[in-house]
């Protein structure tokens, strides 16, 4: 049966999830969840990806992203971030084979009250699966950058997840999203 074709809809933001291979934990050691991290971050400088939120669980990620005029953003990085961790994963096991599970799932999702959601789901994603109490306490995933701007290395576009969530200042960020995990 054939792939279906992918749209590019320029001006949309995008919740992607890609699983590993086979549902297996290739990322529970912290320094495979750190480098998908990093490749992000790499992503983000090369292909000039728009990140809104963020998290790396032991066996899947979730992204959301938002699209701007260039449609090979979002495919280019995510062939970057699945081949580079999956190569690094291989060499460091000695191992060889499938890293990531098909392609990755990408869902539209709209601005406003639909994406307020989709950040939290993303964020208590963790919670949810009983490994941690509360989203902070999960290292890798884009909590803390809303929550304090880095000084560098800075994957999330900040400015443009508060004017999509209504927002007027960018300082108003922190208090909206404990709001909606507390909710």
């Amino acid at each position: 049966m054939p792939r279906a074709n992918r749209y590019h809809v320029p001006g949309h933001s995008w919740h992607i999830t890609h699983r590993c291979h086979q549902r297996d934990f290739l990322l529970q050691f912290a320094r495979d969840r750190r480098r998908w991290v990093h490749w992000l971050f790499e992503a983000r400088k090369r292909f000039d990806l728009t990140v809104l939120n963020y998290i790396v669980t032991s066996n899947h990620i979730h992204l959301l992203v938002h699209e701007g005029n260039d449609e090979g953003s979002i495919p280019r990085s995510m062939q970057l971030l699945a081949g580079r961790t999956g190569q690094e994963f291989n060499i460091r096991k000695k191992c060889r084979g499938a890293y990531r599970e098909d392609r990755y799932h990408a869902t539209a999702i709209e601005d406003g009250s639909h994406l307020r959601r989709c950040m939290t789901y993303i964020n208590l994603n963790m919670v949810r699966a009983s490994k941690v109490t509360h989203p902070r306490d999960w290292e890798c995933s884009g909590y803390h950058e809303i929550k304090k701007a880095p000084l560098r290395y800075a994957r999330i576009d900040r400015s443009l997840l508060a004017e999509l969530v209504g927002l007027t200042s960018v300082d108003d960020l922190p208090d909206w999203q404990e709001a909606f995990i507390d909710e």
